[in-house]
């Protein structure tokens, strides 16, 4: 199970003065899963209006509900899919997204599921690093860093205009943040609406078991 204080520790570092994020990379698709144009910068050298609206992309994603609209899995090892899925993911965090040859395997992986939208939409996926803070026995934080979480935030948002994305409808964060940790063997999956959830992302695209 997540825990929400976990995640409001990595959003309060998700503002323009504190943002954990060092870059950004995504790709415009039409209706029909095709890219129309793709980007891939340093997210440090974004102008604030755009870093600020990019940060509240992915704030979006770890704001759900936990363990409601935003619930823990576990990648089978057993499963081709969720093997090479994870692989992928591990690499894109090791170069942190500067890999565009891997970002265009991710984007075709979307393409090839991601065929009920009904309209352009946007993936984007965000790498950041945090460091985190120890805490002494009274919980409250201290200077020292007890353990660099390095991490991705994926986010698939419908197109409300030209090249502008609207709120994600789904999105995840890898790998999972649990008990102040990293666990690369777990993803944490936003879906905005549980109840008629893009359940393609789970099983089709990183090859995960809902409920698992």
């Amino acid at each position: 199970m997540l825990k929400r204080e976990d995640m409001m520790e990595l959003t309060r570092r998700m503002n323009v003065s504190r943002a954990s994020m060092d870059r950004i990379a995504g790709s415009y698709m039409d209706e029909e899963g095709y890219s129309e144009g793709t980007f891939n910068v340093n997210f440090l050298k974004l102008s604030g209006s755009d870093k600020a609206k990019n940060l509240k992309i992915a704030r979006s994603v770890l704001f759900g509900e936990t363990n409601v609209q935003l619930k823990d899995y576990r990648f089978p090892g057993s499963s081709t899919r969720s093997v090479q899925m994870q692989r992928l993911l591990l690499q894109l965090r090791q170069c942190s997204l500067k890999n565009d040859a891997m970002m265009f395997t991710f984007y075709d992986e979307a393409a090839a599921h991601f065929q009920n939208f009904g309209k352009p939409y946007e993936v984007m996926m965000f790498h950041g690093v945090y460091d985190i803070p120890r805490k002494g026995s009274d919980h409250a934080s201290q200077e020292e860093s007890e353990e660099v979480y390095d991490y991705l935030v994926a986010a698939f948002c419908p197109m409300r205009g030209e090249y502008e994305p609207d709120e994600p409808v789904c999105g995840f964060l890898f790998p999972s943040f649990k008990d102040r940790s990293e666990d690369r063997d777990r993803i944490s999956v936003f879906q905005k609406d549980p109840a008629r959830p893009h359940s393609e992302l789970e099983r089709d695209i990183l090859g995960i078991q809902m409920g698992k």
